[in-house]
């Protein structure tokens, strides 16, 4: 909220373009776009009547019809939005934030209510925005989502934030490299884990390989979310 300029009062200071962002007017909404998490659309407009309205808040102009393809929408753009699930209106607010071709994007849990499917042509989205020179802040509980799309995490609690690195760095910091044994025993299946980092030497580990039905084995490594709660001290509902 502050970034976006909803928040006027804060401590320290925030440069955008190297100016100080209390001292930046309207323009400054020329440049970004917003996407919170609850899309929040006149259910009684059709897709286009929604897009023409906010469109006449810019005086930059995306190219429309390209983005409603993009997010599948394009067959869709006379329904009215009140009948849209849930998953279209969440993909109408992201062809929204970048009614303007922003060159910053806020994201609020952007494909949280998304299927796989349409989560996954969101993602590329953002891809594909970003290797266009475009940032993108994303604020989410989703940490596979974080993984696969930021450069750079901050773990935020309380208002404070308690980390802030690159996912690999993290990892290699907090993580540990596992491999995972499943096999069977008495009609049943089992589960050991031992750790990456010495397991040349770890004779259990060769003794379960010689002497067990084998199923499966998978490397594996600790993931955002272990580590947020590692960092934080606290569950995800908390953060």
């Amino acid at each position: 909220k502050i970034l976006i300029k909803l928040l006027d009062h804060y401590q320290g200071s925030i440069l955008y373009d190297s100016k100080s962002l209390s001292e930046l007017n309207e323009s400054f909404y020329e440049d970004i776009g917003v996407s919170f998490e609850m899309p929040i659309h006149f259910s009684k407009l059709t897709a286009m009547e929604n897009i023409d309205f906010f469109l006449k808040l810019y005086k930059n102009h995306a190219d429309i019809e390209t983005l409603m393809k993009s997010v599948g929408l394009w067959a869709d753009r006379n329904k009215m939005v009140g009948e849209f699930s849930k998953g279209m209106k969440i993909r109408l607010n992201f062809v929204r934030a970048m009614l303007n071709n922003p060159k910053m994007l806020f994201l609020d849990e952007p494909t949280n209510g998304l299927d796989p499917a349409n989560a996954m042509i969101l993602k590329n989205l953002i891809k594909a925005y970003q290797k266009q020179g475009g940032t993108v802040f994303i604020t989410s509980h989703i940490m596979a989502d974080i993984d696969q799309l930021c450069d750079r995490v901050a773990f935020i609690v309380d208002g404070q934030i308690k980390e802030i690195d690159s996912p690999r760095n993290l990892k290699i910091k907090y993580g540990k490299r596992t491999i995972k044994v499943e096999y069977k025993e008495n009609n049943h299946t089992e589960t050991e884990t031992f750790e990456m980092d010495g397991l040349n030497d770890n004779d259990a580990f060769f003794k379960l390989l010689k002497e067990k039905d084998i199923e499966t084995i998978h490397t594996g490594e600790t993931t955002l979310e272990e580590i947020f709660i590692l960092v934080t001290g606290v569950g995800l509902n908390h953060a």
